[in-house]
């Protein structure tokens, strides 16, 4: 029940975070005066201890210790001028709380007003850094803490092995995308902060090996579903409106709900009859023209986005046949089958990118694995690496794991990035230390296209897909009946000495225990039948 008629109830819960450290400061007597304080209300009279006052030109810039989603609150005490006037700055990394950060889609940089004797709260956005400049007169405060919102989803599922790196980077990056679950499920909380439907697909990925709660993917697919007419294009991109069919069967394929599934056939239907007329018999493709985006670093290179395309569109007819024939749709499913079959007659080359090695890949157009794993953290994005994990090798894509996402965690990573390169870190600081002279700003100092420099995104839903592929790859868990009633089981420990973990279904989640020179240990609830592969 709600308070107000024709309210919008906020299912998110707010949480209070300390600071962990003060970064740098000039002008405070206790320059670690904010530090793990938890004072979240003004009042008076006040010992001296309570506050510390600051004069016109102090500043402090506080660490809160991981990446999160919210804002701040300012407490202020007695004395001091009636309004102070302050400079608030958020970053994700040290060198954007200092510089001038970006304001596309969040305010990061603002100067406010801030009373005596009361709480200002201020923010909406991803940070870890934040910093505070006193413009006015001599001003009391009494605590700087950060407001975290989030949503209260405890982890049904787990992942845990004998690589203490490969457990952070699980950890890491279902966190990542928990931040992104918000109103809807976001590409990034500091910027887009909007819904992309292809973006979507890596974190829908998480979201199902994660957490029992998944209610944020209907209704996030059904957010740009009610908004996108046909044949208009998911958020105008033709490739959006492929991963809407791929999304739509992931999340069938784990929830069996076949209600949701009625609701979304007349728009399937009509994708569907859209698509197929871009695919002539010969398997030549005519896409009229419109952008067939893949992943930024490949957005220059016309021939690997069709390559790449080109498996992309065999995923989805594949996956489109399969939900038309449970919708008792006998043609359409027959007429996407044949579109899948009429691809498959042209085998491009991916051109050694490994964007199109791992589309053509799991399209099953070519067997690209030696393009996969030649230079194998070469030419990796932090969306596509999720695909290019699931297509090579478990040994091997542990090992991109390793070296390409486990930089970001030893730069000071808590969240991982909107893109990535690994020659972004020679000569380069940590994010969570003042630039260097000397040294490159691993923020400021990279990125491309839409995420050029400070704009680049630290948390960035998309990049969560290795969470995912270890739950896939290692615990080998794959569903293969709808409302996962049925689960093809492959581990692989490569060069783990154990691994163990759960897996969440509808009817509970599923406990896979591996360790070297023994059999798999399986628990399942009764509803889910598991079918047992070995190596």
């Amino acid at each position: 029940m709600g308070l107000y008629k024709d309210a919008i109830r906020d299912d998110r819960v707010r949480e209070y975070i300390p600071a962990v450290r003060t970064v740098m400061s000039s002008g405070l007597s206790e320059p670690d005066f904010f530090v793990g304080r938890r004072e979240i209300q003004s009042f008076g009279p006040l010992a001296p201890a309570d506050q510390i006052f600051v004069e016109r030109g102090a500043y402090v810039l506080l660490d809160f210790g991981r990446e999160l989603h919210g804002g701040i609150r300012l407490v202020t005490g007695v004395g001091g001028a009636a309004v102070g006037r302050i400079r608030i700055r958020f970053g994700e990394s040290v060198s954007e709380a200092m510089s001038q950060p970006n304001q596309d889609h969040s305010i990061h940089d603002t100067e406010l007003d801030c009373p005596r004797m009361g709480m200002l709260e201020y923010g909406c956005t991803g940070f870890r850094f934040v910093r505070i400049d006193i413009l006015g007169e001599r001003m009391p405060l009494m605590n700087i803490i950060a407001v975290s919102l989030m949503r209260d989803l405890p982890r049904v599922g787990s992942f845990e092995c004998s690589d203490p790196l490969l457990n952070k980077i699980w950890d890491t990056g279902v966190y990542t995308v928990h931040l992104n679950m918000q109103d809807y499920i976001y590409d990034g909380i500091k910027r887009d902060r909007l819904v992309w439907l292809g973006d979507l697909n890596p974190e829908i990925r998480v979201i199902l090996a994660a957490f029992d709660d998944v209610s944020l993917i209907p209704k996030s697919l059904d957010f740009l579903r009610d908004r996108t007419p046909l044949p208009q294009y998911m958020n105008g991109i033709m490739t959006y409106s492929l991963w809407w069919v791929i999304n739509q069967y992931d999340y069938f394929m784990h929830r069996g709900d076949m209600e949701y599934l009625k609701q979304q056939k007349d728009y399937l239907l009509g994708l569907v009859r859209h698509f197929s007329e871009m695919i002539a018999e010969d398997g030549t493709m005519d896409l009229r023209g419109n952008w067939c985006f893949l992943d930024w670093p490949t957005n220059d290179n016309k021939d690997v986005q069709l390559a790449g395309g080109r498996g992309l569109f065999a995923m989805m007819f594949k996956r489109a046949a399969f939900l038309c024939a449970i919708l008792g749709e006998v043609e359409m499913a027959q007429l996407a089958d044949e579109r899948n079959q009429w691809l498959k007659k042209i085998v491009p080359d991916s051109l050694g990118y490994k964007t199109a090695a791992a589309m053509l890949t799991l399209g099953e157009i070519d067997d690209c694995t030696k393009v996969l794993t030649t230079n194998p953290t070469r030419g990796v994005s932090t969306f596509f690496g999720y695909y290019m994990l699931l297509a090579q090798p478990v040994q091997s894509a542990l090992n991109v794991m390793r070296k390409y996402w486990g930089a970001m965690l030893n730069h000071g990573a808590t969240s991982f990035w909107e893109d990535f390169d690994l020659d972004w870190v020679v000569n380069s600081n940590r994010i969570d230390e003042p630039p260097i002279p000397g040294k490159k700003d691993l923020h400021a100092d990279f990125g491309k296209y839409c995420y050029l420099g400070l704009r680049h995104s630290l948390c960035h839903g998309w990049a969560g897909g290795p969470s995912a592929c270890l739950s896939q790859k290692v615990l080998g868990i794959n569903v293969v009946e709808p409302g996962s009633k049925r689960i093809l089981l492959k581990p692989n420990l490569a060069d783990l000495e154990y691994a163990k973990g759960t897996y969440p279904t509808p009817y509970g989640p599923v406990s896979v225990t591996l360790e070297a020179g023994k059999a798999p240990v399986v628990q399942a609830p009764s509803q889910v039948s598991i079918d047992l592969v070995q190596d």
